[in-house]
C-alpha cells in the first residue's frame, strides 16, 4: 500500500490559534506548509522562519496562487473567512477554515453554493469532532447504557480576552456565540443521526458586553430533536471560570467529555451508571492532528469529510437564529479589512 501523498498547504495570516491547529500537527503528519503571507510582512517572515514554512508571499491573493499550494488554511477573523474563503475556492484550491465558517449563514450559503459547483473540498475547523473521545461517546449512546436519551448539554466558558481582543469586534463578527457558541452548536448538531435529525431552537438567552453594543458576552440556547430529547447550549466568554464541557443524560445514566474541545490537555470520558462511575481515557494526542489527518483523506479520497460546506450552513442558520431570539442581528458582512490577528 503506498503511502499517501503529504498536503500542501498554504497559511492565510499568522494567527495564534495556527501554531496549535496546523504547526505542531503538520510536524506529525509530513504536510507540508509552503507558504504564508501577513498583512504585516515582518511577521510573516518571522513566522516563516521560526515554523519551518517553505516561503513568504507578499499578500493573501499570492499564497492562494502560488500553484503548489493545493489547499488554503483560513484562521484570519470571522468577518474574513467567506471572502477569502470564496477567493480560494475560485482558484481551485481545497479550503480549509477555521470555525465558524463566515459571518451569517448567507454568506456560508454562498460560499457552500460555489464549493458545490467544484470538485473541491471545504472542510470547517471544528476539530473535537475527530478525536476518538467523541465517537466513544456516540458509541456509548448507541449502545443503550445510559437508557434512553433525555438531555444534552454543554458548556464552553473561559475568562474574557482582552478588551482589544477581535473576538469583541461586531465589525469582524465576533461574540461568545461566534467564537465559543459554535461548539456548543455543532455538539448538538452531530448528534443528529441518533435523535432523528436537526435540533430545533426553542429559546435562547443572552447579555450584551458592555463597552462593545451588538457583541455578546453570553448565550444559552435551549434546543429540542425530533424524538423530544432536550439539549441546552450555553457559551460565556467573561466567565470567572473554564469549562467546556458535553454531557448526554439517559433514563439510566450519564457520560460527560470533560473538556471535548481541548482532550490534548484532559481526555477523560466518565460514565456513571447505576452500576458505578468509571473513567475512560482516549489519548492526549491532539485532535487537531486528528483533523488535519482527516481534512488529508478528504483531499486524497476526494469523499467529503463531516465539517463539509453544507454542515457549514446548517451551524450558521442556528447561530443566526439564535442572535434573532436574544434581540441581536446576526454577523454583518464583511468590511475591507486585512486584520489576521486572531
Amino acid at each position: 500500500m503506498s503511502a499517501v501523498e503529504p498536503l500542501r498547504l498554504g497559511l492565510l495570516g499568522a494567527a495564534r490559534i495556527t501554531n496549535l491547529a496546523v504547526i505542531k500537527p503538520a510536524q506529525i503528519t509530513g504536510t507540508r506548509l509552503v507558504a504564508v503571507a501577513a498583512r504585516d510582512p515582518a511577521r510573516a517572515a518571522a513566522f516563516a522562519d521560526t515554523h519551518g514554512i517553505e516561503r513568504v508571499h507578499e499578500s493573501y491573493l499570492d499564497v492562494i496562487n502560488d500553484p503548489e499550494v493545493e489547499a488554503v488554511y483560513n484562521p484570519l477573523a470571522n468577518s474574513l473567512h467567506a471572502p477569502w474563503n470564496t477567493v480560494a475556492l475560485a482558484a481551485g484550491k481545497h479550503v480549509f477554515t477555521e470555525k465558524p465558517s463566515a459571518s451569517n449563514a448567507t454568506e456560508a450559503a454562498d460560499v457552500a453554493s460555489l464549493a458545490s459547483r467544484t470538485d473541491r473540498q471545504f472542510f470547517e475547523g471544528f476539530h473535537y469532532l475527530w478525536h476518538p473521545l467523541v465517537a466513544r461517546l456516540h458509541a456509548i449512546l448507541a449502545s443503550g447504557e445510559l437508557g434512553e436519551l433525555r438531555h444534552v448539554e454543554t458548556v464552553m466558558d473561559m475568562p474574557a480576552p482582552d478588551a482589544s481582543d477581535p473576538r469583541w469586534s461586531l465589525e469582524l463578527a465576533g461574540g461568545a456565540l461566534m467564537d465559543l457558541g459554535c461548539y456548543s452548536l455543532h455538539s448538538m448538531r452531530v448528534l443528529a443521526p441518533f435523535l432523528g435529525g436537526e435540533p430545533a431552537l426553542v429559546s435562547a438567552s443572552g447579555g450584551e458586553r458592555q463597552g462593545h453594543p451588538g457583541v455578546d458576552e453570553w448565550v444559552t440556547a435551549e434546543l429540542e430533536f425530533p424524538n423530544g430529547v432536550t439539549g441546552t447550549a450555553g457559551c460565556n466568554m467573561a466567565s470567572d471560570h473554564h469549562q467546556m464541557s458535553h454531557r448526554l443524560i439517559g433514563t439510566a445514566g450519564e457520560a460527560v467529555i470533560t473538556d471535548f474541545v481541548n482532550p490534548h490537555n484532559d481526555d477523560r470520558l466518565i460514565v456513571t451508571t447505576t452500576k458505578g462511575t468509571r473513567t475512560e481515557r482516549l489519548g492526549t494526542r491532539s485532535s487537531y492532528t486528528y483533523q488535519l489527518e482527516a481534512l488529508t483523506t478528504a483531499i486524497r479520497t476526494g469523499v467529503p469529510a463531516r465539517t463539509d460546506a453544507a454542515d457549514a450552513v446548517r451551524t450558521m442558520r442556528l447561530i443566526d437564529q439564535c442572535y434573532k431570539a436574544i434581540g441581536m442581528t446576526p454577523r454583518p458582512a464583511a468590511v475591507d479589512s486585512e486584520s489576521d490577528e486572531t
